[in-house]
This record gives C-alpha cells, sequence and structure tokens, in this order.
C-alpha cells in the first residue's frame, strides 16, 4: 500500500470523525443513527416515541430508511428480522426479512409477491440476484451474514384504502441522486397499510440477529441525499496537496526499498555462500573418507587375492564402507534439496535414518513421531542440524550404551520442537557441560544445539539408560527469509 493511499485514508478518517457532512435538506422528521443489536425480540418496543405517526386518513407521502448488518445467514439458519410500523398493538408494514421469504423482503402487506408462496410477504428486487441454476436466477437477494445492505421505502398514504409501498434495496444515494433515477433492478412496488404510531426493531427464529443503524423518517427522497466532505472544493484542494506531498513520500520510499533490495540480496549472497561452504565440507568429510577407504579395501582385495579369508573380510568391510558411502550421499541430498525443508521432512527423515540403523541390530528401536505435523518450514541449516544432533544420539546408542530399546519421541508445543531420545542401556556419569570432552560426540551435540538456538539436556546414570532431549524454536518469517 502507497502512502499516498496512507495519507488519503488517513484524512478519510480525521474527517469522518469529525463528521462533516452537509445534507441537501433538513427536513428529517425522525432520526436515529445509533446501531441496536435486534435478537429475538418477539414483537419488540417502540423505538419512535411518538415522533411521527399516520393514520388510515392520511394522504401524504413519508420515506423510511435504515441500514442493516445481517449476523445471521438466512443460508443456512431460519429467521425473520423486521424495520416493523405499529398502529398500537397492532401488526402494519414490515420490511426485512419475512419469515417465509428467506430473501429481503416485506411482509404484513395486501399483495402477495410474484415470487412468494406465502400470502402478505412480497420478495424485494435486487441487484444481486440469486442463482437458480442454468443461467436462471431468482429476482431476490437473500440476506448474509456482514454483508451490509441499506434499505429505503417510500409510502403514499391514500385515505381509507391500502397505502402504495416503492421499496429499494440500496439505493443510490450519492448526490444528484433522485427517485426517478433509480435503477428498475433494485425498485420494487406493492400495496400494504402502512399506517403506525410506532417502529419497533425486530427478530425471530435462529441465528444471532441483525444490527440495525441510521434510521430516519423523511418527507423527501433528497432528505436522504448527503454531500459528503470529500465532494467539496476544500477537499480537492486539500486531495491534490497530498498527492504532491505523496509523490515526494512515493520517491523517497521507492530509493529506500532499492537499498534494502540490495542489502536482502547481500544477506542472501553470504547465506548461500555459507550452505556452499557446508556442502564442500560434509562432501569432504563424509564421502571423502568413505571414497579413501573404499580405494584402500579395494587394493588390499587385490593385494591378498590369493588368500580367501583375507578377501572375505576386506569384501565384507568394502560392502559396510560402501553402504555408509551411500547413506552419507543420501543423507547430504536430502540436506541440499529444496523441498525437504518442511517440519514433515524431518521427522519423516529420522524415522527413516533410524529404522535403517537399528536394521538387524540386537537394539530395538521404537518411533513415537506426530502424523498430523503443521506446515511449517524449516531453513536448511536449522534442519541439518537437528538431524545431526540425532543421528548422533542414536549413534552413540548403538555404539555405548549396550541397549535392548531406544525410543525416539517428536512432540510440537506451540512454536517449539522437541525430540527426545531414550534408551534403557548401561548409561554413564555425564561430564560437566563446561568440561572439554570428546565422549559419544556430547560436545559436538551441545555446539550444535548453541548455533541454532535450541537447548540439550542429557540425563544419564549408570545401570539407568540415557535420555537426551532436544528442544528449539521455530524460526519467524525474518529468519526463513534470510536463510
Amino acid at each position: 500500500m502507497s502512502r499516498f493511499t496512507l495519507i488519503r485514508r488517513a484524512l478519510w478518517a480525521v474527517f469522518s470523525a469529525t463528521a462533516f457532512t452537509f445534507s441537501a435538506h433538513a427536513t428529517i422528521l425522525w432520526s436515529d443513527h445509533d446501531a441496536r443489536l435486534v435478537h429475538h425480540t418477539d414483537q419488540g418496543y417502540d423505538i419512535l416515541g411518538g415522533a411521527v405517526k399516520r393514520d388510515d386518513t392520511a394522504s401524504d407521502t413519508l420515506y423510511f430508511k435504515f441500514h442493516v448488518n445481517p449476523l445471521s445467514d438466512v443460508a443456512t439458519e431460519e429467521y425473520f428480522a423486521a424495520f416493523q410500523l405499529f398502529a398500537g398493538s397492532e401488526y402494519r408494514l414490515a420490511v426485512g426479512n419475512a419469515p417465509e421469504a428467506w430473501g429481503y423482503s416485506a411482509f404484513f402487506t395486501a399483495e402477495t409477491g410474484p415470487s412468494n408462496k406465502v400470502s402478505s410477504e412480497f420478495n424485494l428486487a435486487s441487484a444481486q440476484p440469486e442463482a437458480a441454476g442454468l443461467g436462471v436466477f431468482k429476482p431476490y437477494e437473500l440476506p448474509r451474514h456482514d454483508q451490509e445492505r441499506t434499505l429505503v421505502f417510500k409510502v403514499q398514504y391514500i385515505p381509507g384504502g391500502d397505502d402504495l409501498v416503492t421499496a429499494w434495496l440500496s439505493p443510490n444515494l450519492s448526490l444528484g441522486a433522485t427517485v426517478d433515477n433509480q435503477p428498475k433492478l433494485l425498485t420494487t412496488q406493492f400495496k400494504a397499510n402502512a399506517s403506525f404510531d410506532q417502529i419497533r426493531l425486530r427478530h425471530g427464529g435462529k441465528g444471532n440477529g441483525w444490527i440495525f443503524s441510521d434510521m430516519a423518517i423523511a418527507t423527501s427522497f433528497s432528505d436522504f441525499i448527503v454531500q459528503r466532505f470529500w465532494q467539496t472544493w476544500w477537499f480537492a484542494a486539500l486531495n491534490a496537496a497530498a498527492v504532491l506531498a505523496g509523490v515526494g513520500l512515493s520517491v523517497r520510499r521507492i530509493v529506500r526499498r532499492k537499498y534494502q533490495r540490495r542489502l536482502q540480496l547481500a544477506e542472501q549472497e553470504r547465506a548461500l555462500e555459507k550452505e556452499r561452504n557446508r556442502i564442500a565440507q560434509d562432501l569432504h568429510d563424509d564421502l571423502g573418507s568413505s571414497l579413501a577407504r573404499i580405494s584402500l579395501l579395494s587394493s588390499l582385495v587385490l593385494q591378498d587375492c590369493r588368500d580367501p579369508e583375507q578377501v572375505e573380510t576386506h569384501a565384507r568391510k568394502l560392502a559396510q564402507s560402501a553402504d555408509a558411502t551411500v547413506r552419507a550421499l543420501e543423507e547430504i541430498v536430502w540436506a541440499v534439496r529444496p523441498r525437504s525443508d518442511t517440519l514433515q521432512s524431518l521427522v519423516e527423515y529420522i524415522a527413516h535414518f533410524a529404522n535403517e540403523l537399528f536394521e538387524g541390530n540386537a537394539t530395538r528401536c521404537r518411533l513415537d513421531l506426530p502424523h498430523d505435523l503443521p506446515a511449517q518450514p524449516l531453513p536448511p541449516d536449522l534442519r541439518h542440524n537437528i538431524f545431526l544432533i540425532v543421528k548422533e544420539a542414536l549413534t552413540n546408542v548403538l555404539k555405548h550404551a549396550g541397549a535392548g530399546e531406544v525410543l525416539v519421541q517428536a512432540k510440537v508445543s506451540g512454536q517449539m520442537l522437541e525430540i527426545q531420545i531414550q534408551d534403557n542401556g548401561h548409561g554413564f556419569e555425564p561430564p560437566a557441560k563446561s568440561a572439554p570432552t570428546e565422549r559419544h560426540g556430547l560436545e559436538n551435540m551441545r555446539r550444535r544445539a548453541e548455533t541454532i538456538g535450541g537447548t540439550l539436556t542429557i540425563q544419564s546414570q549408570a545401570a539407568s539408560g540415557t535420555t537426551v532431549l532436544l528442544a528449539v524454536n521455530f524460526p519467524g518469517p525474518a529468519q526463513q527469509l534470510r536463510v
């Protein structure tokens, strides 16, 4: 969003707050602009207070207006809601949503609408008719949750007979609008008894009700036409000044965005260089040593080709080294593959690695990993370090714990991932965190945990097994962007 747009919106809000509106006429007979929540009212209560009334002898014309915000969705909830005229306790014309009509409609009318099935209900025409399928449209519109509408209806009183009512759903009330230039798609006419000395807001049935506001009674349609402050000459001048200021701010913003873009590109280049160095290091450390061992064993096989026992020993070691090389290559490919940068991929790869590591081994590996993981992206560096910590812990169990069983658990709590590796082996006395040690790679695991901002907790006692718990927070959007 441009700063110019922000300036315009701010000016709009300021002047709206000061209520700079100029009505073309000031002959409103009654008005109530407050928002009223109407819900389960039965017959409702009078809000007019005797300000205006008309009986069966009236022969003039009145205009009624109200604004609605439905909190109920008539497509799923059966209800009625209305701005209704009363003469004492007797029902008169009601405009809103009839009990059986479902669409914006009037009820207690003297006529039945051509698309209505219940007597004394009349659907209001709409510029947004409901689709009935196969290119056919129903003439009315269903009230829907939080889709606000303004309704205006005109009553031409006829002494001793039914009054002529003209209703408009969402009419044009902008400057220059009149009764005569309202679109026919918004206009509905019918007859009803519209005498009244009360107005009641009503709601019944299901749903959360309607919010009525901006209600008024006037003697002319033009009384509802409002000249807003943005239609005045002084606002046009102020708007021109804002345009000039906006141009200056936009230029400054463009320059600033270019500078930020250059910084972002520089950060991405540094991150890419870091990732390349890590990949090169992994290739050198993992694949390099494995391939060197394979080359050495191959030479030994050739040298001892006349000694079957030595050839068998060398061949077995050669196969083990080849398997280790394949696993190392698979791990590097997984680490650098972009589609692996998710929490789901990390957990699935941990499960794959654990099953493969303990396959055919006396130690039983149990997995307790969630299936309904959130769609959480993980930067490659974070994902790889988490896996290497888990890998080191599981390798320690296999090589040193003498355990009959190891349990791998993962849990997501809010913005934190917790991974626990627990075995029932013979355990050990963990060295102090500050003490330099290479035992079981614990120092390396702690260093990786600190690198990714996580915490590593190791609990172990002789003959009581070992528990390794890694807790790390998920990165925020800015961190995901940098990596």
